[in-house]
């Protein structure tokens, strides 16, 4: 057995971290940082607590506050401009997945000059970023302690750069940051990061040992405790034991890669704005299903920390009982689940189809499923 496994060299979960944000970034050496946010993180009054602390030991710090969900790479490169017009030597990500992959590319275009089309693919970036702490405010993409950026591409298509530069200096859990999370958005980052771990586990090209070990226990936390963040959305405990489980899938996925489930969501995603956390919801039963005759064994093992404490008769059972319980929390969830009130159409679907087969084909490859054109057709029409 031979792998490797690489991830955030420093992990630190506090409630109420954000408030330390300024020290960590002046121990990285940073004298002017700059915060990649959401208008969102502006509205709420974090962007303002991350920049407070920072100026409160004496760091020059500004925001950027245009991120756009699946972000447009005309946007990460107005961050880039941004940080380069102001001098900066740090960059903060803090908010959601679109924010964090945003704040990983600025840290390293704005250092080194490459444009963003040069990156995309894998290992294509060149040089070092500048000092990066990532402050997830969802629990769910784990991008904070992932080597990889998903951006859109001017002509709506998803481009993933996975580079080891990306991976950031400090990730920094503040659970806090989470309690405000409506939620819908609370329900789909969740169940976003279930699937993290649950592809992680059934990965054809990457699958480890370790990725296994957090898969599992990111699944214990995350399915342990998502009906109670949806009924107490305050309970503080609740929520770090979730945020905590995101960090965990996320490491488990970007060593292992995730499959089909993540493939089919990519459409929705920029076609029709679709949040990529309710994408994954809409196929994954769908997928999983799909991927029995293949995966039921692992499933089976998976069932195991999603439904603790359950006994199954077969193999076969437990795998059912385990995506039937994670249809049963998207249900529960509040969040649309057919693709046709989400404006999908018939018609949308054989591009949707083609894009996934010939454009998303490495996560295809990673399915523990062959799946052609016709099978994903097939998923899409059944969620219609």
């Amino acid at each position: 057995m031979s792998f490797e496994f690489m991830t955030t060299p420093r992990l630190i979960l506090k409630a109420g971290g954000l408030d330390d944000l300024g020290t960590l970034m002046a121990g990285l050496g940073v004298t002017r940082a700059l915060v990649v946010c959401d208008p969102g993180m502006v509205a709420c009054g974090f962007a303002e607590r991350a920049r407070a602390s920072l100026v409160a030991v004496d760091l020059t710090a500004e925001i950027f506050a245009d991120v756009q969900a699946d972000p447009p790479m005309a946007v990460v490169n107005r961050a880039v401009d941004m940080a380069r017009g102001f001098g900066a030597d740090g960059i903060v990500g803090l908010g959601g997945g679109s924010s964090l992959d945003t704040a990983k590319l600025v840290a390293l275009a704005a250092r080194t000059g490459q444009p963003l089309d040069d990156m995309i693919g894998t290992d294509k970036a060149t040089g070092r970023r500048m000092p990066l702490v990532q402050v997830p405010t969802t629990a769910g993409t784990g991008s904070e302690v992932t080597w990889v950026s998903v951006v859109t591409s001017d002509n709506h298509e998803k481009k993933a750069i996975y580079a080891p530069q990306l991976l950031p200096d400090i990730a920094l859990l503040d659970a806090t940051l989470t309690l405000g999370m409506p939620r819908h958005i609370t329900a789909a980052t969740a169940l976003d990061a279930m699937v993290h771990a649950i592809e992680a586990s059934t990965s054809r090209t990457r699958k480890n040992m370790l990725a296994d070990t957090m898969a599992e226990k990111a699944l214990t936390l995350l399915a342990g405790n998502f009906r109670r963040v949806l009924d107490v959305p305050s309970d503080l405990a609740a929520r770090e034991q979730m945020l905590l489980g995101a960090t965990l899938a996320g490491m488990a996925f970007v060593n292992a890669s995730v499959g089909a489930v993540h493939a089919l969501s990519y459409p929705l995603g920029t076609g029709f704005h679709v949040p990529h956390g309710h994408a994954n919801a809409l196929v994954m039963g769908r997928v999983f299903r799909f991927n029995m005759p293949a995966a039921e064994n692992e499933y089976a093992r998976l069932a195991t920390h999603v439904l603790p404490g359950r006994h199954f008769i077969s193999p076969g059972q437990a795998a059912a009982a385990m995506i039937d319980e994670l249809e049963a929390m998207f249900a529960e969830s509040g969040l649309e689940t057919r693709l046709s009130k989400l404006g999908v159409t018939e018609a949308a679907i054989p591009d949707m189809a083609r894009e996934v087969v010939e454009k998303i084909s490495r996560l295809i490859a990673a399915n523990p499923r062959d799946m052609d054109l016709d099978d994903v057709q097939s998923i899409y029409r059944d969620a219609l």
